[in-house]
């Protein structure tokens, strides 16, 4: 899948992933995609929530080993 921007969040807990994605997702136009990769296990009930809540769309979800890939399209 293509993306236009990647966010590695590895090694941080919940909040840090959602809130540096959100800082990341401001710099990005309408339509552009971030992937975020992230190793809390937590990450995946929380991005499923924020795309919810800010209509950003979670385009996938997969986990590769330890890491938890998110893809988001900026609203």
């Amino acid at each position: 899948m293509n993306f236009d921007q990647e966010l590695d969040t590895r090694g941080l807990n919940c909040p840090l992933p959602i809130l540096k994605t959100k800082k990341a997702l401001a710099t990005l136009q309408s339509g552009q995609v971030i992937r975020v990769v992230s190793t809390d296990p937590g990450s995946v009930r929380d991005f499923a929530a924020f795309a919810k809540q800010t209509g950003n769309e979670l385009l996938s979800q997969e986990t590769l080993g330890s890491d938890f890939i998110h893809v988001l399209k900026r609203r």
